[in-house]
């Protein structure tokens, strides 16, 4: 099932999430219509504050970014096979030289601009079994994970944006938050009860 995902200006999204447990309910279900909601609104990564739940659960697919020319074919296969999901993550470690990429989010729509991050995470978390892992990434991998895992921390990537560059996207964002914004995936907007 396709779920709303929350827009810029929602409470839930400046929260930071909650661990859950294998017994947290329906999570099976949860971890589809994730999926199916990320699909649906083209995005590489989701997490739970996105669709509503303050819980530290994000999930990623790089998949897209495979289609990239200018990567070598071992990056484009990395990226192609990446699909993993996060549940209680920890990231432990970031190393190396912050680089800049241009960033956008599902709950941000229509805005864009450069965020710098590490290239090199270790991170510690569970996937969908309960199993738990401590792994290290690079990258746009890391990228992406690193964009997932601040959501479930309460931080937007807007956040990490020079005051200037906060200032030039106040009123897109204000807008966002007030529904004034055209999208083709389902969002909900704070204060307003019905979905698009």
């Amino acid at each position: 099932m396709i779920l709303p995902i929350v827009a810029y200006g929602d409470p839930v999204l400046k929260r930071k999430g909650k661990d859950i447990t294998k017994e947290y309910p329906k999570l099976k279900e949860l971890l589809d219509n994730m999926f199916e909601t990320m699909y649906n609104a083209m995005g590489v990564g989701l997490a739970a504050p996105q669709i509503g739940l303050p819980i530290r659960l994000f999930l990623v697919d790089t998949s897209p970014f495979a289609e990239d020319e200018n990567l070598t074919s071992e990056e484009q296969l990395q990226l192609k096979n990446f699909k993993k999901v996060f549940i209680n993550a920890e990231i432990i470690e970031e190393t190396g030289d912050e680089w800049a990429f241009n960033e956008g989010c599902l709950s941000i729509p229509d805005v864009r601009e450069d965020v710098y991050r590490h290239p090199n995470i270790t991170i510690t978390y569970f996937d969908e079994n309960f199993n738990k892992h401590a792994e290290t990434f690079d990258g746009l991998i890391a990228r992406v994970i690193q964009h997932e895992y601040d959501h479930i921390e309460g931080v937007l990537f807007t956040d990490k944006l020079s005051s200037f560059k906060k200032r030039l996207i106040k009123s897109r964002l204000a807008n966002i938050s007030k529904g004034k914004i055209n999208v083709d995936y389902r969002m909900r907007f704070p204060n307003q009860k019905k979905m698009r």
